[in-house]
């Protein structure tokens, strides 16, 4: 049978209509393919922006799936991920009649681990009751499993304190010597990746693969024809992560747990490693102590500023350094001892290049968490460092995004990830907004930043909500405005008799919330940034998006602050080449959400 033409397979009465339900022609949607199967045959860069209801997910599909090389498609999201392997692929690949091999590959910290699953049994402290009862679960789980993802048991809350002690992460993992290496979940998601023909990860991962060829699928880049990034909007920030140097107290605290679990199962005659471990912790919780509240980011300059954090520092180092004495003697008597005392020695450099500033290129920050402190060195552009990626050997990179342009103009994106070389397509979405959908800014609203601007959103979003009969998102700028707006609809709903489902993002796993979102149909659901894009709610169930407010960067992060002083400095204006556009196409990415469902 001879391969169809990219016309044939989007024609009227072509491959696509005949085997995907609802399918429909759309000239946007033929065109973004032509675009991206003559970039994949020139191996050359194509940054690609299509509104909602183009189809841009088909669009990429079939002009990647007919190029016969390897392709790697990546993803802004985890659901997006899920979606694209377990509906998109499988649809296009049986309408196409392509013998394609397709395989999803994650972080390690989304597999099961056997070892750390059985080591936590063993030990039997839990935070909780909950997690206890979260472990059989998840044993039974781990037993009949084929993937052991971690998405398939929706039974276990996404953010339960169990996840972190029956996952592995890239510092405890024991590779090749682990005693479970055989059964290993990642090991067995690598060797499918390695052999598909496409493989669906995300930023995060395919980043990590990059710079840090610490994930174990650095042999896929090198092998790989075709990059696809779908939501590419994400990759400054995500790139921003991986060229960087950063460091956290949960590593210092995940390394105090394990050398304690190893005192009690290994080497219960060395009392010196239980006591070196205890002492670390209790330095990093002290350290913690030095930051007054969740949720802050600041300069190095404001947080060295601060009371008690040069000694706080110091002492944290000085445990650290203590404990992995203790660990190199105990070393030659297990694998996992000798794992904690190479992450002692590791976490030792990181501490000491952080404080000591050696990079110019890199700005220094905090982030503060409720039990942890994330020690950041981003740079001020990941321009260069990408730049590098791109041109190492001839392949075609495609990046496409409902929102990328502002105003059809790309240079802000393509600028920011340094894709001089870059071809560029813009398509409008197909659908008519002026007469499917409605558009309402409400006024007299206090200042954003009021105490009492979460009460006024809620106040003005409530006849709404019970005007569209529930089915609606509440896109919320920030965590601490998503859980006062949640409960202050808790509250109205109780008073006023409203029966509608009430939801919260972090109740439940994304996949378990959106599935529950689509049964109900009459759903509210208040979510943060994972929420605000990467999200297929087909049909009524969506009909109504409130977002909180203008998505404009805070004026103090610490990066934004770096990056607005370096572009004054070079006689550009920041707010109107950076913080606008960059405000423009987060709401647009906000906006989209509900675009796709009039």
């Amino acid at each position: 049978m001879p391969t169809p033409t990219i016309a044939q397979v989007f024609a009227k009465d072509g491959l696509l209509a005949k085997h995907v339900a609802g399918f429909s022609e759309r000239t946007q949607q033929l065109e973004m393919a032509l675009a991206i199967a003559d970039a994949i045959e020139n191996n050359s860069q194509l940054v690609a922006e299509a509104g909602t209801g183009t189809g841009k997910t088909f669009a990429y599909l079939v002009p990647a799936l007919l190029s016969g090389g390897k392709v790697i498609i990546s993803t802004g999201t985890k659901n997006l991920q899920d979606q694209l392997f377990s509906r998109d692929l499988p649809n296009v690949r049986d309408a196409l009649k392509v013998p394609v091999t397709v395989a999803m590959l994650k972080g390690r910290a989304n597999y099961v681990c056997h070892y750390h699953l059985a080591r936590a049994a063993q030990e039997g402290r839990f935070a909780s009751r909950d997690d206890a009862k979260y472990l059989h679960v998840i044993q039974t789980f781990a037993e009949n499993s084929k993937s052991g993802d971690k998405s398939e048991l929706n039974s276990v809350p996404e953010n339960a304190m169990i996840w972190s002690s029956v996952t592995s992460t890239r510092d405890n993992c024991l590779g090749g010597d682990c005693p479970n290496y055989k059964e290993c979940f990642v090991m067995e998601a690598r060797k499918q990746a390695l052999a598909a023909d496409v493989v669906v990860v995300n930023h995060h991962l395919f980043f990590a693969d990059v710079m840090l060829r610490d994930e174990g699928v650095s042999e896929l880049l090198p092998s790989a024809n075709t990059v696809i990034f779908d939501e590419a909007h994400q990759l400054p920030e995500v790139a921003g992560l991986f060229f960087g140097e950063d460091v956290s107290t949960s590593q210092l605290l995940e390394l105090a747990r394990d050398a304690e679990a190893e005192y009690i199962t290994t080497a219960k005659d060395c009392p010196a490693l239980q006591e070196a471990a205890n002492a670390l912790e209790k330095s990093v919780r002290d350290f913690r102590l030095v930051f007054a509240y969740e949720g802050s980011r600041m300069p190095v300059q404001k947080a060295l500023a601060l009371k008690g954090f040069d000694s706080a520092y110091t002492e944290m180092q000085a445990k650290l350094q203590a404990l992995t004495n203790v660990l190199e003697t105990q070393a030659p008597r297990d694998p996992a001892l000798e794992n904690c005392w190479q992450r002692g020695a590791g976490l030792m450099v990181q501490l000491q290049r952080w404080l000591a500033a050696e990079n110019a290129n890199l700005v220094r920050w905090v982030e503060v968490f409720t039990q942890s402190v994330q020690l950041h060195a981003t740079p001020l552009s990941v321009a260069e460092g990408f730049g590098k990626q791109l041109n190492a050997s001839p392949r075609a990179w495609i990046f496409t995004s409902a929102t990328l342009a502002v105003k059809s103009d790309f240079s802000h994106y393509i600028g920011q990830m340094g894709l001089s070389n870059a071809n560029t397509g813009y398509w409008e979405s197909p659908f008519d907004y002026g007469k499917q959908a409605l558009f309402y800014v409400p006024e007299n609203m206090p200042e954003p930043n009021s105490p009492g601007y979460s009460a006024a959103v809620a106040a003005v979003a409530l006849p709404v909500i019970q005007a569209s009969g529930g089915r609606a998102f509440v896109l919320c700028t920030s965590l601490r405005a998503m859980r006062e707006i949640h409960a202050l609809f808790k509250e109205a709903f109780e008073q006023n008799g409203i029966e509608y489902p009430l939801m919260m993002q972090g109740e439940s796993s994304r996949s378990e919330l959106l599935e529950r979102f689509r049964k109900r149909g009459n759903a509210v659901l208040v979510g943060s940034q994972s929420f605000w894009e990467g999200v297929d709610v087909r049909g009524e169930a969506l009909s109504c998006v409130i977002i909180d407010k203008l998505p404009f960067a805070p004026p103090d992060d610490p990066v934004l602050a770096a990056r607005i002083d370096k572009m004054n400095e070079e006689g550009k204006n920041a707010f109107m080449e950076y913080q606008l556009p960059y405000a423009v196409i987060t709401l647009k990415q906000g906006a989209e959400i509900g675009r796709a469902h009039v």
